[in-house]
């Protein structure tokens, strides 16, 4: 299934059609419901896990009157240049600009009209964020931002989603304008007539064959994805004669512990932690960031590397709920020596206390790093330590879309009634692994779903009017 011309009966209509229940499909929904039009939402999975519900629930904005409140001043120009910086100047100007600019009045939406929990987060940050910008539900879990955008909405009287609906394709008029969808219900099809349609249905991380064509550089890590990230959205958008961009493009991850399949926030190496392989040794700059660093992590022996830290970032790690869940099933190991770690661990211990000893040279400034990282940092007893291995989280290249998130032809105009956002559209990234600045994706799911949403009923409304 696919493309469809509008020329059969319809099942039911409504005003819009959002594709997808993750943070864009919930973003777009209550934008549209609150601008005042009908919204159905249609969700493959029977308990969807998105990969905003995967993700550690963190979004950047600059301006917002939470980081002002810290006493930080930042322009949405500030935020765009770290990523510009992060990419290499390789992302779209126009749209990296536009959406720094949406992201405070994204936040203060979010909290004020779609009652999302969030605090400012000023303890830590990622590599590449020259500024505390990030949000937070205070779990640090995108699952407790996920449950609060989808209470609102199970909430919202113009608002109605359908869970184990996947939509197998999309319907067009004559003149190419999209008029509805198609659903999989039980062993029947139904058809949806819809004045604007909204993909929301993320990636193609999940879709190994997309993978090995876009993403050859990843093919075969741990993917670590919402399940339902297989692509259709892209495909359908493609047949319609939209154009794609920054395809080859994806978020990786440097640390998830194995066998346990948990995140471990990268704070604990941000914030002065290392890596090393299984002969205790350190091998790149782990604060080129985790996206860029999981490649190296998957070239070391069995893909498998450790996070080595102390104390005062075990109680950094105590903050974020996967951590505790880590603690919890035995993931983390502690030491009173780093020679006792390493024996603990099963690495090369000798050579981690060696490694060790090395590292706090660049820290007291008695040496440069090996690696070229600058911010190295002296670690006290006791010692921690997790076994992590690299996965893909998502792809970041997709559908071109405008500012108001519509899908675009190749010619730059719009394909009439069709919105992208999230993993559909494409990113912030640039190219490959290395441009992707922590946020991103959480800012180009939420953001776009927001834009698109409010644009749907504002034109529904227009139109109607």
């Amino acid at each position: 299934m696919g493309i469809e011309k509008d020329n059969a009966e319809w099942s039911f209509e409504t005003d819009v059609v959002v594709i997808g229940s993750g943070g864009c499909g919930l973003s777009a929904a209550m934008a549209a419901g609150l601008g005042g039009v009908e919204v159905i939402v249609l969700e493959k999975q029977s308990r969807p896990l998105s990969n905003t519900a995967r993700s550690g629930g963190m979004i950047p904005a600059a301006g917002t009157r939470f980081q002002k409140a810290a006493g930080i001043e930042e322009s949405a120009a500030d935020f765009a240049e770290d990523i510009f910086r992060k990419n290499q100047h390789s992302s779209d100007p126009d749209m990296t600009l536009h959406l720094t600019l949406t992201s405070k009045d994204l936040v203060e939406w979010l909290v004020d009209e779609v009652d999302v929990e969030l605090e400012f987060i000023d303890d830590f940050k990622y590599p590449g964020n020259s500024e505390f910008r990030m949000h937070a539900p205070p779990s640090r879990t995108g699952a407790a931002l996920v449950t609060d955008m989808r209470k609102s909405a199970d909430s919202h009287p113009k608002i109605e989603v359908f869970t184990d609906s996947p939509c197998v394709g999309l319907v067009v008029d004559e003149g190419g304008a999209v008029t509805g969808a198609i659903v999989q219900s039980g062993a029947t099809q139904e058809r949806v007539h819809a004045k604007k349609i909204i993909l929301a249905c993320n990636g193609f991380a999940g879709n190994p064959e997309m993978v090995k064509i876009y993403c050859p550089d990843i093919v075969g890590a741990l993917y670590f994805g919402g399940e339902g990230n297989t692509g259709e959205g892209i495909l359908w958008g493609q047949e319609l004669g939209g154009e794609v961009a920054f395809m080859d493009a994806f978020q990786a991850h440097a640390s998830v512990a194995v066998p346990h399949g948990i995140l471990i926030t990268y704070a604990l190496i941000t914030e002065g932690g290392f890596q090393i392989n299984i002969n205790g040794q350190r091998f790149g700059n782990e604060s080129a960031g985790y996206s860029k660093h999981a490649l190296a992590v998957l070239s070391q022996p069995d893909g498998v590397v450790w996070d080595i830290y102390d104390q005062k970032l075990h109680e950094l790690g105590m903050s974020f709920s996967d951590y505790r869940q880590a603690v919890e099933a035995g993931a983390i190991n502690t030491g009173e020596t780093i020679q006792q770690l390493g024996e603990k661990l099963g690495v090369d211990a000798q050579q981690l206390s060696k490694t060790l000893e090395d590292y706090h040279a660049t820290a007291n400034g008695e040496s440069d790093d090996a690696f070229g990282r600058p911010d190295c940092k002296h670690l006290t007893a006791p010692y921690y330590g997790v076994k992590v291995t690299g996965a893909l989280f998502h792809t970041q290249g997709g559908l071109k879309v405008d500012q108001d998130a519509r899908v675009l032809r190749k010619d730059g105009t719009p394909i009439p009634n069709l919105y992208a956002g999230g993993g559909v559209a494409a990113g912030l990234s640039g190219h490959g692994s290395g441009g992707y600045l922590s946020g991103n994706g959480l800012l180009t799911a939420l953001g776009y779903g927001m834009l698109a949403g409010k644009h749907a009923a504002s034109a529904i409304l227009g139109e109607a009017g």
